[in-house]
């Protein structure tokens, strides 16, 4: 059976970070592909400001070109409703029925994810990959990850990798504030945020 991740995120912008952790999830668990999937509508990030998502969505088109086992979706920034998980994973099980999926995400949403709708369905539809962030120590993240394991009777992998400590909001302060990026980003991504002079403020 055929194996591959969903990535979703709102991916503004995509960093090096996110491509770090997409590398080393298609190599540990011998994935065939990765679908990188910016987000819509989502649920939890109501009425915050959202990069417009046709800017968001070319820029992790840009900056996973070239690389035959990333692909990006626009099933979700595609959809007049909010963006919930267990919708996205319903579709493309329906799609391709013959593939094994996973769903690839950060500890925070791993602590958070039985206040996400239809967890149940979540843990039915994939399985989960976490990656670690700045502020869960590993105690943690096991007690969790053996908790959710048991009652949702689905494993959980734990991408044990280097933490890189770089997040999109981090990198649109520092836009706003003047500073230096192009160490944090892809140059394709970095040379489109220069040219539509996105994240500085008005």
């Amino acid at each position: 059976m055929i194996k591959k991740a969903i990535f979703g995120g709102t991916f503004d912008p995509i960093h090096n970070g996110h491509l770090h952790i997409a590398y080393e999830a298609l190599y540990k668990l011998e994935l065939e592909k990765i679908i990188f999937m910016p987000s819509g509508t989502p649920p939890h990030k109501l009425g915050k400001d959202i990069t417009n998502s046709y800017f968001r969505y070319e820029m992790v088109k840009i900056a996973t070109r070239g690389e035959k086992c990333f692909q990006v979706s626009d099933y979700e920034m595609n959809k007049s409703s909010l963006s919930y998980t267990y919708q996205t994973l319903k579709y493309f099980n329906t799609i391709e029925k013959n593939t094994e999926w996973y769903f690839l995400t950060g500890v925070d949403c791993l602590m958070d994810i039985e206040k996400w709708k239809n967890t149940e369905e979540i843990f039915q539809l994939c399985k989960l990959i976490v990656f670690n962030r700045p502020g869960y120590t590993i105690k943690n993240i096991q007690e969790q990850k053996d908790k959710l394991e048991k009652k949702y009777l689905n494993k959980i992998y734990f991408l044990d990798i280097p933490l890189l400590d770089i997040s999109s909001t981090d990198i649109r302060n520092k836009i706003v504030e003047g500073k230096n990026v192009s160490y944090l980003l892809p140059e394709n991504v970095y040379n489109i945020i220069k040219e539509l002079n996105l994240y500085k403020k008005s």
